[in-house]
């Protein structure tokens, strides 16, 4: 997927880039026109492009799977000129759609739809955080939450940039345990055994904690917002961290690893073969019921809470 990648980053990383500019690049990898939908939004710092892509089989019968791919935005300007750290996200979203598109093409459907969401901005704010400033995103987490989770999702890959951390250092990507409804599910080895095959090394695993799968917008510490499409679903999300052996600002030019993002495109798009094939499950159905009938429902961690 090295080219898909790597057209991807040269996609992105203009001054003048758009949803639009992106649906005609994915139109030429294979897509109608009408599989890939683009909304644009504007917030009280600034606008940005939604792009929604619906990678639809010759006939459905398999799950559904969505990509989203999470990140403030692909460049900061002014304050920074080229793509951004925190790009990765958008990156190796739209590469899986070309590659998926290309796949369609060539004769290798898979057996299930794969919808790839993410969001185009290349004039995104910088936001102070520690160990290292992040991105921000022109518009607010429950807006990017609605125009990227699709209730058609079965299960969600959520691909973010995780470099500004001590928690998970090494470079390449890791993955996170399954969320669901609240609940920190432990991690699926059918995914593990897919890293292993893709990586042809041990898998990493990014720990998360409760903060991290509550909604932004409460107050408290969260890694980034890989988790954040698991408080506007049902659906089990699992994120795809993009790592770095020191802390790195979401902020940093010249910071994406082109061989680093193609083993995360690699990986999401054979858990979509695996996943809509009906080979690859992300939790047990039966230990999760099991769980809430033992300790109820944990869904109010999925709301901001209440304040006494």
């Amino acid at each position: 997927m090295l080219r898909e990648v790597m057209e991807a980053m040269e996609l992105l990383e203009r001054a003048d880039v758009n949803g639009e500019a992106v649906r005609e690049w994915l139109i030429e990898k294979g897509l109608e026109y009408g599989e890939v939908e683009v909304t644009r939004i504007q917030g009280e710092k600034g606008g940005t492009d939604f792009v929604k892509v619906r990678v639809v089989p010759h006939r459905t019968s398999g799950p559904t799977l969505g990509i989203v791919g999470r990140l403030g935005g692909v460049g900061a300007r002014p304050e920074r000129i080229g793509l951004v750290s925190d790009a990765d996200g958008a990156i190796v979203a739209l590469a899986c759609a070309a590659k998926l598109a290309r796949m369609r093409m060539r004769g290798d459907a898979l057996d299930g739809e794969v919808i790839v969401a993410t969001h185009v901005c290349p004039r995104a704010p910088v936001i102070p955080h520690e160990p290292v400033p992040f991105m921000g995103a022109p518009v607010d987490m429950a807006t990017m939450n609605r125009h990227e989770v699709d209730p058609r999702m079965e299960a969600i890959l959520s691909i973010d940039t995780t470099k500004g951390n001590w928690v998970l250092n090494r470079r390449g990507f890791a993955i996170t345990p399954t969320v669901k409804e609240g609940y920190i599910l432990r991690v699926s080895e059918d995914l593990l055994e897919i890293m292993r095959y893709v990586t042809n090394e041990p898998p990493a695993v990014l720990p998360i904690t409760t903060q991290d799968i509550t909604p932004y917008g409460n107050g408290l510490y969260h890694i980034n917002s890989i988790m954040q499409p698991s408080t506007a679903t049902s659906a089990p999300v699992v994120g795809v961290a993009t790592t770095a052996a020191v802390p790195v600002p979401g902020c940093a030019t010249g910071a994406n690893q082109v061989i680093d993002l193609e083993l995360a495109a690699r990986f999401c798009v054979e858990v979509a073969v695996a996943f809509t094939a009906g080979r690859c499950h992300f939790y047990d159905p039966t230990e999760f019921e099991r769980l809430v009938s033992l300790y109820g429902s944990m869904r109010h961690l999925q709301t901001l809470g209440s304040e006494e």
